[in-house]
């Protein structure tokens, strides 16, 4: 789990690389170590960063649901893992995204890191300030209603 809500902004270099942010860091200490896997989002053009543990955990559930004699069980797998990569962070605190999920997410330089619970979405900039204004107040308000508002403290 990612004990943090804040969203970071970096750059990557013309490689691809990014420089975890130092807040990032402290959060991500013991993850650090063990390297991520990085993947295609399902829902939007972002990449999903997930420690190591996490991704075990995604794979453990997925082994509990799935069927490997089913062909639909199959092809959901396949398209879901489509594209993974695993990525190590270097002393310098640096990871590389590889060429084909850079375009895929269409990121240039600037990026914006968002922890998500379990996982980092890593969008670029441009694409994750239209995505965020693109969600109309009224229907967040109510979205956040339904599924937050029968929740009594």
């Amino acid at each position: 789990m990612i004990h943090s809500s804040v969203t970071y902004e970096c750059k990557a270099d013309s490689k691809g690389r990014i420089t975890v942010p130092s807040g990032l860091k402290v959060v991500l200490d013991k993850e650090l170590q063990n390297g991520f896997v990085l993947k295609p989002s399902v829902f939007n053009r972002c990449i999903e960063l997930y420690p190591q543990g996490e991704w075990q955990e995604i794979m453990e559930k997925m082994r509990a649901k799935l069927n490997l004699f089913s062909k639909q069980h199959l092809d959901y797998l396949r398209k879901f893992t489509a594209g993974v990569k695993e990525v190590e962070v270097d002393a310098a605190a640096r990871f590389l995204i590889p060429k084909s999920l850079v375009e895929y997410a269409q990121i240039d330089k600037e990026v914006v890191l968002v922890p998500l619970i379990n996982f980092i979405e890593i969008w670029d900039r441009e694409l994750f300030e239209a995505q965020n204004n693109s969600i109309d107040e009224e229907a967040f308000m109510q979205l956040s209603e339904k599924i937050m508002g029968n929740d009594r403290v």
